[in-house]
């Protein structure tokens, strides 16, 4: 073994010839001409005194700077990757909060990201009801965005979805299935209330909000039913699933107007400047 040893240390024995670049100093090690600082140390090994290659500073910062860069790399590679798995509809990357109009909605979303630490030891969701068009559904997006940006694996989907996937499958994969949301730090699932009523479809939300409660993870869920309706359910089956989403997440209203029509207003304008000015054209309201 010390044999071994020796020679390998006879190897790493670094050459006093200079290369291009280096220049013997007088101590009569060589040294890095960019930086001045040494290519080569003395140390003793097995009893004997040698001379060893090893890393000038400019070379050092070099190769810091490369890991920074294969790290930010890598980063963005791993946050693409999240959100092709994770934003199921693609225009939902779209809604973030450099493009949101800065209200209390839009406000309190940004503290629940910022405070995403404390969110996740606490399990603390979130339950997002109001009207049709109030905008529910870009606060959850915005809130999955940005959460993506950080690496945080989030899965924004809808129980219609879920169903469709889980139509085809055996029962062991359907638990498979709803195991893997586990994977997900947060699961946003827009829209609770317009999936297929059926007994089995129920039965189905219900296993896939329960495997979440179970795993102590936090779950944000929107909602165009009202905060009466989901605390008076019609039937049992619902009231089993609306007890489990009360339980797990907190309700905020998301008040204002119906923003799907502030946008087609906006199009409409928009399209009267483009195609109809100056041409005393109008389009039907």
């Amino acid at each position: 073994m010390k044999e071994l040893l020796e020679g390998f240390l006879s190897k790493m024995e670094a050459d006093s010839q200079p290369k291009e670049g280096e220049y013997l100093g007088d101590d009569g090690l060589l040294y890095c001409g960019k930086c001045h600082t040494p290519v080569q140390c003395r140390k003793e090994f097995l009893g004997k005194m040698r001379t060893l290659p090893c890393t000038c500073k400019c070379r050092q910062e070099e190769m810091r700077r490369q890991k920074e860069e294969d790290e930010a790399r890598e980063r963005l590679n791993t946050i693409r990757r999240m959100k092709s798995t994770g934003i199921q509809e693609r225009h939902l990357l779209d809604w973030r909060f450099d493009v949101a109009e800065e209200t209390d909605t839009i406000r309190w979303a940004k503290n629940y990201v910022e405070n995403w630490r404390k969110v996740r030891a606490e399990n603390l969701g979130l339950l997002l009801w109001g009207d049709v068009g109030t905008g529910k559904s870009f606060v959850a997006a915005c809130i999955a965005n940005a959460l993506l940006e950080q690496a945080t694996p989030v899965l924004m989907t809808n129980f219609s979805k879920i169903l469709n996937q889980m139509g085809a499958m055996y029962t062991e994969e359907r638990y498979q299935y709803i195991a893997s949301f586990n994977h997900y730090s947060l699961l946003i699932i827009d829209d609770l209330g317009i999936e297929r009523s059926t007994e089995y479809a129920k039965e189905q939300v219900y296993a896939v909000i329960d495997e979440r409660y179970k795993a102590n993870l936090p779950l944000i869920i929107t909602t165009n039913l009202t905060i009466n309706e989901i605390r008076n359910p019609e039937n049992v089956a619902d009231a089993r699933i609306y007890s489990r989403v009360l339980e797990m997440c907190t309700p905020v209203h998301v008040g204002g107007g119906d923003r799907r029509q502030a946008v087609s207003r906006s199009k409409q304008e928009l399209v009267k400047d483009v195609l109809f000015s100056g041409k005393g054209g109008e389009t039907s309201q």
